[in-house]
């Protein structure tokens, strides 16, 4: 039994996808969703995993009001997919896909 779940594991992939646009990584993730369908391979996801949010505060002059500050956010969205038995077609096309700029992927097996 041990041995049938490290085979379902090793047949499958991963891809992270994280941007600090929310609708590109959506677009993005439908155009890798496509793409896998197409091809013949099951899908699980996306998964939409929390937003990290960063706060940055600046003073606003460096000499006249120590109380007056700046602050700016940055949010990085995060979306999961799971490729279910994947074909040497999906991989292929995967590896050729062109996205949106401003989304970074990652694909583990």
């Amino acid at each position: 039994m041990a041995s049938d779940n490290k085979k379902v594991l090793k047949n499958r992939l991963r891809v992270k996808l994280k941007s600090y646009d929310v609708g590109t990584i959506d677009q993005s993730a439908q155009r890798i969703i496509d793409v896998a369908v197409r091809t013949g391979a099951k899908i699980s996801g996306p998964i939409a995993l929390p937003t990290r949010v960063e706060i940055f505060s600046y003073q606003r002059s460096p000499s006249n009001d120590k109380r007056s500050f700046e602050q700016f956010e940055r949010r990085t969205h995060s979306r999961i997919i799971d490729i279910l038995e994947p074909t040497a077609g999906t991989i292929s096309e995967l590896s050729n896909l062109k996205l949106s700029i401003g989304v970074h992927i990652l694909i583990k097996s």
